[in-house]
């Protein structure tokens, strides 16, 4: 999580931020700082410095063996005669990086100079050698990240993809030796002027190849195609990271989001990215400190590199304090090193730092749910409950419990469900005339509170029952009938699929117990997909219990949505959960998962092809012709046998299988990782006259009646806001499927059920157009399914 400090400037002290970490990178520095250079930089307002691994004397030793090595080959006849030129090991004479206290602290950036990608072989081996060279020591060095200066060109560049494929081929052994370093390619946003090195390449002529021709258009996502291919052939090692190149004028907001959802460590930026303001101070335009707010929001939230814009370390001031040949100066000594001190500027904080200090106290402040719950929770990987086969704690109930908007939402549907069953003189199913109200799956009684405070509002008497599997959560029930519910309540222990009903009279005639109905059923089943959580089988069973003609469910029903989405962090993990875990379940698991550094891959406000799009629906309570069609197939009843949709299933459950086929839009080249999973549910849509109250005569009723939930992105601060109790769920892909510009995604899924179990299949794949009528297939996944962690019914 990114640490946060509280505003020591603000009036609130609860006031908290995201930290800014802001380093100093000098791309002439060729020596390590000494500690007090170190401790110079550090007073003028920076976290943490870069340091270079090597110096100017291995620079000449490898430019000569360079110089050699070309001569050579120019004047042999024989080509591939010559053997590649082998670089010797360091001396102490190539660099002043040694372990020591702070060693660990620094952040080593390998020798800008080497062409990793070059094509020449002889440019490209000695720049892979070094870099190993590099790597290994500073890894011997204690030193824990290293920023490698990415490729000069990219591979959507003609005749570059060779170069890219050996950029990354170097960066994946380079990973392989510094086993306990993070390396971090140092990389533009997008190839805008300016942003280049400013230390020329190794190279045998300096032909300006590297530049982009003046007026050349630029291909915004190049930068992007390019990182991806590293990380690609890097298997999304979770020790490659980027450090992104700030450019001067940022590109549009797909391009920032793409970033945003990869690995950054480090947002960099030279003096062409700043303006100056009126007084002649460095600053950055709105819409760069937008980005920056946005970026700041991330659990592991990027730190700041600002290149090239001082305070410069002179040499020359650390060997004049460390020849004193006292430990205490004279009075004369002492007066003129403070005559000398206060002209260098040195010791001032840095204009470019104390800016970027004060865009630190520009940002909102974290709300106390995103510091105690919501940042927490970032792209961490959850199972999906099976609260039908598994018996909940307490503490899990709790967190559920702490959303106040879905209960809310609750309480105001049973109220208008109350109101209209009052307005329309339905009659009740109990003696007495209260509404008979049935809590299936109580847990610890949230919604049997909230019941029992709507009716105390409408003024509709009800009858409540708490109906709970849960042996535990049963005790607690009792617990809570006793103290705060006036033993009004009647808790009953048992699956509710196998509740006969409100017991109205225990006959000891011999004639068994009479069992009544219930007028409005209320059930908090749903999971982050809907009906991931098996609400449909469970409402099933119960809907027996119901009045027939008049009874209510809430939820009324739930739509289950998609979209494709690019999550680089997610899939590493689940690629290294599938590398670790036994049996290596991973990727046959739908997660529940608040998405947070993800890019919505589909294009928005396309017709007829939303980013988000509806895959199926449930609707409670189920017509009785299809209630009685599975109860037949269930008991054998069934003309013909009916084998059901599932080889060895009688079919009981088949109501309850979903297919969908979606078709999503992408307007940019882009990477699927997964599929993002929400839901909407209508838990009541008044009919009387809570829902026509304030409309004029014959006009017609607003769907904005409807009481919902909603956990759709673009939907859920108009119908929920602020509800946590679910996050999204995530279907992920064993492969990333990229796809070129202007493709279109088509997803497939099923929810399938063989009478003892319920999962999905998914499937994605990727189609062009090269006609007006014709398409051609450029790529798909396997077919993903999650049967072997099937919900068991």
């Amino acid at each position: 999580m990114s640490q946060t400090h509280t505003d020591q400037e603000s009036d609130h002290s609860n006031e908290v931020r995201p930290v800014f970490y802001i380093g100093q990178h000098d791309s002439t520095r060729s020596e390590t700082l000494t500690d007090l250079q170190y401790g110079q930089v550090l007073n003028t307002g920076f976290s943490f410095v870069t340091t270079p691994i090597t110096n100017g004397h291995f620079h000449e030793r490898v430019v000569s063996l360079l110089e050699t090595s070309l001569r050579d080959a120019k004047n042999n006849s024989q080509p591939n005669s010559i053997l590649d030129p082998v670089v010797p090991p360091l001396t102490v004479e190539d660099t002043t990086l040694f372990p020591g206290t702070y060693t660990s602290g620094l952040v080593a950036y390998s020798s800008p100079w080497i062409d990793l990608s070059s094509p020449n072989h002889a440019v490209a081996s000695i720049s892979r050698q070094v870099l190993n060279l590099e790597i290994s020591y500073a890894n011997f060095c204690g030193v824990r990240s290293i920023i490698v200066p990415g490729p000069t060109q990219d591979s959507a560049k003609r005749g570059n993809g060779q170069g890219i494929a050996q950029y990354a081929r170097a960066i994946q052994e380079a990973l392989s030796l510094g086993t306990r370093v993070g390396i971090i390619i140092h990389i533009p946003m997008y190839r805008e002027p300016g942003l280049e090195e400013r230390v020329a390449p190794l190279s045998e002529s300096d032909d300006g190849i590297n530049r982009a021709a003046e007026g050349e258009e630029i291909d915004l996502f190049s930068s992007w195609d390019t990182w991806h291919v590293i990380r690609s052939v890097c298997e999304y090692d979770a020790r490659l990271l980027v450090a992104l190149k700030v450019p001067r004028m940022l590109p549009e907001k797909e391009l920032q989001t793409r970033w945003f959802s990869e690995p950054l460590q480090y947002l960099t930026f030279g003096p062409q990215t700043f303006q100056m303001n009126k007084a002649g101070h460095p600053s950055l335009t709105h819409f760069h400190q937008d980005m920056i707010f946005t970026y700041m929001r991330l659990k592991h939230a990027p730190y700041f590199l600002l290149c090239d814009v001082g305070p410069e370390v002179r040499a020359g001031e650390a060997a004049a304090d460390s020849s004193s040949t006292t430990d205490f100066p004279t009075l004369a000594e002492a007066a003129t090193q403070k005559t000398a001190n206060s002209g260098n500027k040195n010791q001032w904080p840095n204009g470019y730092a104390a800016y970027f200090r004060y865009l630190e106290r520009q940002q909102e402040t974290l709300s106390d749910l995103e510091q105690t719950t919501l940042t927490n929770f970032q792209d961490w990987l959850q199972s999906p409950l099976q609260p039908l086969s598994d018996n909940l704690e307490s503490i899990t109930y709790e967190v559920f419990e702490g959303d106040p908007v879905k209960y809310h939402q609750y309480e105001v549907a049973i109220a208008a469900a109350l109101l209209d069953w009052n307005t329309l003189r339905k009659p009740t199913s109990s003696p007495d005339g209260a509404v008979v109200i049935a809590v299936a799956g109580s847990g610890r009684g949230p919604l049997v509170t909230r019941a029992l405070r709507a009716s105390k509002t409408t003024g509709v008497p009800v009858r409540v029952w708490a109906v709970e599997k849960n042996p535990n959560a049963y005790v607690y029930l009792l617990r809570q009938n006793q103290q705060e519910w006036g033993g009004c309540v009647t808790v009953v222990k048992t699956d509710m699929r196998a509740w006969k009903g409100p017991l109205l009279s225990d006959d000891d005639t011999g004639s068994g117990p009479a069992y009544g109905k219930v007028d409005i059923l209320v059930s908090e089943l749903l999971g982050s997909f809907g009906d991931n959580e098996l609400s449909p089988e469970c409402l099933d069973g119960i809907q027996h219990v119901l009045a027939p003609t008049y009874g209510i469910s809430i939820p009324a029903s739930y739509t289950a949505h998609l979209s494709p989405i690019s999550t680089p962090r997610i899939y590493a993990d689940i690629r290294q959960r599938s590398l670790s875990s036994d049996p290596g379940n991973a990727f046959d698991t739908p997660w529940v998962v608040r998405l947070f550094a993800i890019d919505f891959v589909a294009q928005h406000g396309v017709p007829d092809r939303p980013r988000f799009q509806q895959a199926w629906e449930f609707v409670h309570p189920l017509p009785p012709s299809v209630m009685n069609a599975a109860e037949a197939r269930r008991a054998g009843g069934v003309a013909g046998g009916g084998g059901g949709a599932m080889a060895g299933a009688v079919g009981a459950n088949d109501h309850n299988a979903r297919h969908c086929h979606l078709t999503f839009v992408c307007r940019r080249r882009g990477v699927v990782h997964g599929l993002a999973g929400y839901f909407e549910a209508v838990l009541y849509d008044p009919i009387g006259s809570s829902a026509t109250e304030g409309l004029e005569e014959g006009e017609q009723k607003p769907d904005s009646a409807k009481i919902e939930l909603s956990t759709l992105p673009d939907m859920i601060d108009l119908k929920s806001k602020d509800m946590i109790s679910w996050f999204p769920i995530f279907f992920p892909l064993k492969q990333p499927l990229y796809f070129p510009p202007d493709s279109e995604l088509e997803v497939s899924m099923w929810r399938q059920t063989d009478d003892a179990q319920v999962w999905y299949e998914w499937m994605v794949e990727a189609f062009m157009w090269v006609g007006p009528s014709q398409r051609v297939k450029i790529g798909g996944s396997d077919l993903c399914s999650s049967r072997k962690v099937a919900c068991l019914l």
